[in-house]
């Protein structure tokens, strides 16, 4: 599995060479590491975990799953950190536009995660991406509370 994260990865990042992003390998293995047995890897993109486009040290590797939204960063030393976004939490998306980079800010019911520099040509496709993800999912709880009923 963590060669189809990685592999992913590897894809958008030579696509959107502008991004800044290092170790994907080591944090391509983070997110690997925590997909479960019956979920299946829809997208992963790279960038820096943080709202400033000065954290370039922050790199991670987010992945979309048919479960939940996936965010992984090796730490250099020992340890890693992890962040999950299941479906239901997500409240909102913001794109952000500069003169370089872009920003992905992901607004859940208990935080907000900002995905930074990334390259301005990936933002619309990171955003699609999202989008179709948590509308797919909205649509599907939808029709299932209607048919509960």
């Amino acid at each position: 599995m963590d060669n189809k994260v990685y592999n992913l990865a590897r894809r958008f990042q030579n696509k959107y060479f502008g991004t800044i992003a290092f170790r994907i390998r080591a944090h391509s293995n983070v997110v690997a590491d925590h997909i479960n047995k019956d979920e299946k890897v829809l997208y992963v993109f790279c960038g820096q975990k943080g709202g400033s486009n000065r954290e370039i040290f922050s790199s991670c590797v987010v992945a979309l799953t048919n479960q939940r939204i996936i965010i992984g960063t090796k730490r250099v030393l020992w340890g890693y950190f992890l962040t999950t976004i299941t479906p239901d939490l997500f409240n909102d998306l913001k794109v952000q536009s500069g003169l370089l980079f872009g920003r992905i800010l992901i607004d859940t019911a208990k935080e907000k995660v900002a995905i930074s520099n990334l390259a301005k040509s990936s933002l619309k496709e990171v955003e699609t991406a999202i989008s179709t993800y948590i509308s797919k999912y909205k649509t599907n709880k939808k029709s299932e509370k209607e048919e509960s009923k």
